[in-house]
């Protein structure tokens, strides 16, 4: 009775069909289950030898159905891979040349040029605790200038840094002058439209030397000197302001690279466009990394920023979209 389900078993060709040999088989009302509802009727003394034999053909049973379903599956498996194959040599017309990213490009050219000028580069933390973000930035709790960051707090007094300024901190702390640094580096703040991001890129520098041998006509020449880089023949001029980290401090303009400083919707028509913050760095900073008798100037600026200038792209949002449509267009 039992060779001819072994029969069936060997001569199923798919996997549909012996699952229904399996339930004749194996199911509640499969043979194996209604040989063994006989046993109630056998004789005591033959029922453990009925018994016995009967787990012995499912036992065979059951070994020859797997092995014929792996079979099967395996080559059902083969079929599939054969009919879903691609030849990846087969010659795409559409195919092109990737491209750095908008960013990645700007940050380069970026780090470029002051490696030229002998900066280091440093880097740093994204989850910084208050110190390092503010308090040895001249920014102690009571400072009205921690409004101007909107901050991701984590417990015990920990938070994504805000600035890469950080990072100055921490090289200053474990190093003595002469220091020549950048800092490039993601930062986080809770902001988002037309020109902010929750994540957007920073580099700051930093220049310390003995007390007398920096001065804000060497921030100066080096800034004037790396947006003539960046952005060709503009002119630059530098407008008073107030950070907490410097002083005195200024910010940075460049005339319209739109309309040449004429005047134009992107400048809201007064020829200038704000690119940078810089400044001599505060004695209070330099107090709170144990420093003394020293003098230094410190500079920061935005990639995404300069990437939309340079690019003339308008929606700071549509850099972290992924959308092929623009980025197709840095090749």
């Amino acid at each position: 009775m039992f060779s001819k389900y072994e029969k069936l078993i060997n001569e199923a060709d798919d996997l549909s069909l012996l699952e229904q040999i399996r339930v004749e088989i194996f199911g509640k009302k499969g043979i194996l289950a209604k040989e063994f509802a006989k046993m109630k009727d056998i004789p005591e003394n033959e029922r453990k030898a009925f018994a016995k034999s009967l787990n012995i053909q499912k036992a065979t049973l059951a070994k020859l159905f797997e092995e014929k379903k792996a079979t099967l599956e395996a080559q059902e498996t083969k079929k599939r891979m054969r009919e879903e194959s691609i030849d990846v040599t087969l010659f795409n017309g559409r195919s092109t040349s990737g491209a750095l990213h908008p960013i990645n490009d700007t940050l380069s050219r970026i780090i470029d040029y002051f490696v030229s000028m002998n900066f280091a580069i440093e880097e740093g933390p994204f989850v910084e605790d208050d110190f390092h973000n503010f308090e040895a930035l001249n920014l102690p709790d009571y400072h009205p200038a921690r409004d101007m960051q909107d901050t991701f707090f984590f417990a015990d007094n920990y938070l994504l840094r805000t600035h890469t300024s950080p990072v100055q901190i921490r090289t200053m702390q474990r190093s003595r002058p002469p220091i020549r640094i950048i800092s490039p580096g993601s930062v986080f703040r809770r902001d988002f439209d037309l020109t902010h991001t929750p994540m957007f890129h920073q580099v700051e520098g930093l220049v310390v030397e003995e007390e007398g041998r920096v001065s804000f006509s060497n921030l100066k020449f080096i800034l004037e000197d790396f947006l003539k880089y960046m952005f060709g023949d503009v002119e630059v001029r530098f407008r008073p302001s107030f950070f907490p980290f410097t002083e005195p401090s200024t910010e940075v303009d460049i005339s319209c690279i739109f309309c040449q400083g004429e005047g134009c919707r992107v400048c809201s028509h007064t020829g200038w466009l704000e690119v940078l913050g810089a400044g001599m760095v505060d004695s209070n900073v330099f107090k709170a990394v144990g420093y003394e008798n020293v003098s230094g100037y410190a500079f920061g600026l935005g990639v995404e920023r300069f990437a939309m200038l340079i690019h003339k792209i308008p929606d700071l949002r549509s850099m972290f979209e992924g959308d092929l449509r623009l980025l197709e267009q840095f090749r």
